[in-house]
């Protein structure tokens, strides 16, 4: 809790008078429920800190909740700008361990303040919370799994200018295991098991036998402190386990260089249970030279030490933890069309204005391999629409996507394939799961159809393109396993029944010859005509057909979709067209 600190800040902010003249009228009108006791003080971050007295007798408390005294105090901490929600504490730790009590006396009234917080609601609003709060604390309806950051005191731990720690790996059931970070960027570096030679750094791995109900300190003496504090407090002779975590961490200091910081992973049990909450921290270079010292001084005998040899003020940093265990992490495009992308190869032929953005969102949606084939190369001009960069400017196509594609995503392998199609078309129908044909070829086309009739072919077959006019209409053509036509072939059936309904006319144009003033003709001299549209254009119509596809691929079906961007003429708009056997 911050120190109070009277007067240091000067007067009240417009809008913590404000909240101070509301909790005495409300004080005054409810003057058997609540009252404001003493004077408010200003805290050392310049909160006006107010405490309140509240009557709880008609709070009722039921076994598991929070039991509550006849009359409770709180500190509601008023911020002094309305953008921040007061905050609420307590002055002693009897919440300690229960859901949504932060560090043991936070108490957590806003989960999502961006959305839960209302200024115009004024200090009124957090006051009914601050009631809603205690009724739940009492009677027992927090669900303590979405306390978040319950493990750890309930409050982030992370330190200005430390890396983030990706964890992918899973951690095994080992008390003390050892672990290697290995330096990806400046600002990530990437836990793994895998032993690795310096000057990789070495880390100790620790599964805590309790959690943090009090958080983990700024020194690696509060965090054995805290370590052993709920052992106690449960069990006063139980052994420490502070002492198994410092003999570790000398285990590894020795082993990396000096002059370079001491890192350690601690996974922290959850008081709901599932798989504990991983919390990395950083000794700096200068206090683990110092570590080393210690630990050098006991040589043979790193167990000799404790925590009463540590330098109470040797500093302890906390790094940010890119937590992406399977166990822990749910996708955020978790039960979408794209789910069918995930773990499949997908075949990209045509990486230009189309291909190019539909590769990129395939990528993100978890394929485990894509393939590229397009032998041409980028120019300045495509970067108005394409999915390129100034950097790639001579680069043929395929490569400079490939490159991107690896950079979404690192359990993604991306290979390309040489010339217009694969050599290998026939056997790549037998094994890939998809092939998407964004080339805009007629001789492309027309190979497609013939590969379709590859027996007992596993791959799916998709055409997507975009009109000339304006690049905000896009067809989809998908042809499931089983079908013995090819997208190309689909497309011209489809053609027939769309240009002979005259409803359907915002469509036409995907299958008529193109007008004279339809077409581009980006530069002066033999410059092959294009078809006009922007990168939002055109990731647009990409994003619409990818998420169609998606969902072809899940039913399995055959068929064609014509859509229509809100911007073209007559959109937005959608028609399927089903493939009829």
């Amino acid at each position: 809790m911050s120190k109070r600190k009277p007067g240091r800040f000067g007067a009240p902010t417009p809008w913590q008078r404000q909240a101070l003249a509301d909790l005495r009228a409300i004080g005054a009108e409810q003057s058997d429920t609540l009252r404001v006791v003493g004077v408010p003080d200003r805290t050392d971050d310049g909160a006006l800190a107010i405490t309140i007295e509240i009557d709880t007798r008609g709070t009722v408390s039921v076994e598991g909740g929070i039991r509550l005294q006849p009359h409770e105090r709180f500190v509601l901490r008023v911020p002094s700008s309305p953008l921040l929600p007061p905050q609420v504490d307590v002055t002693h730790t009897r919440f300690i361990g229960y859901p949504h009590v932060l560090q043991g006396h936070r108490l957590c009234l806003y989960l999502d303040p961006a959305r839960e917080w209302n200024p115009a609601g004024g200090i009124r609003s957090s006051l009914n919370r601050l009631w809603a709060w205690l009724g739940d604390a009492a009677g027992n309806r927090f669900n303590a799994s979405t306390a978040l950051y319950h493990a750890v005191g309930g409050v982030l731990h992370q330190s200005a200018g430390t890396p983030t720690i990706v964890v992918r790996e899973p951690v095994l059931g080992k008390c003390v295991q050892a672990a290697y970070l290995i330096r990806r960027t400046a600002q990530r570096l990437d836990l793994t098991f895998t032993p690795q030679e310096p000057p990789t750094a070495r880390l100790p791995v620790i599964i805590l036998p309790a959690p943090l109900p009090m958080g983990a300190g700024t020194t690696l003496v509060e965090l054995l402190r805290q370590i052993d504090a709920p052992l106690a407090s449960r069990a006063p002779t139980a052994r420490p386990f502070a002492p198994a975590v410092l003999t570790s961490l000398a285990t590894s200091v020795v082993r990396n260089a000096e002059d370079t910081p001491q890192y350690l992973l601690l996974a922290v049990p959850h008081p709901a249970g599932g798989p504990p909450h991983l919390l990395a921290g950083r000794i700096p270079a200068s206090a683990a030279n110092e570590l080393r010292s210690l630990a050098r001084r006991q040589p043979g005998c790193l167990s000799a030490l404790t925590p009463s040899a540590v330098n109470p003020a040797l500093p302890i940093e906390w790094c940010r933890v890119s937590d992406e265990r399977h166990t822990v992490t749910i996708r955020r495009d978790d039960n979408r069309p794209v789910n069918s992308y995930q773990n499949k190869h997908i075949h990209i032929w045509g990486c230009g204005g189309i291909g190019s953005w539909t590769a990129e969102f395939i990528a993100r949606a978890g394929a485990a391999r894509i393939t590229l084939c397009d032998p041409s190369v980028v120019t300045g001009g495509l970067l108005v629409r394409q999915n390129f960069l100034e950097t790639d400017l001579g680069a043929a196509k395929a490569g400079a996507l490939a490159d991107r594609l690896r950079n979404i995503d690192d359990r993604l392998t991306v290979d390309i394939a040489e010339g217009l199609v694969p050599e290998d078309a026939e056997q790549i129908m037998n094994h890939a799961d998809l092939v998407i044909d964004a080339t805009v070829s007629l001789a492309i086309g027309q190979c497609l159809d013939v590969l379709a009739r590859t027996p007992n072919r596993k791959a799916a077959l998709a055409q997507i393109a975009t009109d000339t006019r304006t690049g905000t209409l896009g067809i989809l053509t998908v042809c499931a396993p089983g079908t013995l036509q090819g997208p190309h072939s689909l497309d011209s059936l489809a053609g027939l029944s769309v240009l002979d309904d005259h409803e359907l006319e915002l469509y036409h144009a995907l299958w008529q010859e193109a007008e004279p003033d339809d077409e581009l003709i980006p530069t002066r001299g033999c410059s092959v005509p294009t078809f006009h549209g922007s990168s939002a254009d055109l990731a647009a119509v990409a994003a619409t057909l990818t998420t169609f596809l998606g969902m072809q691929l899940a039913a399995s079906k055959s068929g064609t979709h014509l859509v229509a961007l809100p911007h073209a003429r007559s959109g937005p708009h959608h028609h399927y067209v089903p493939h009829v056997h």
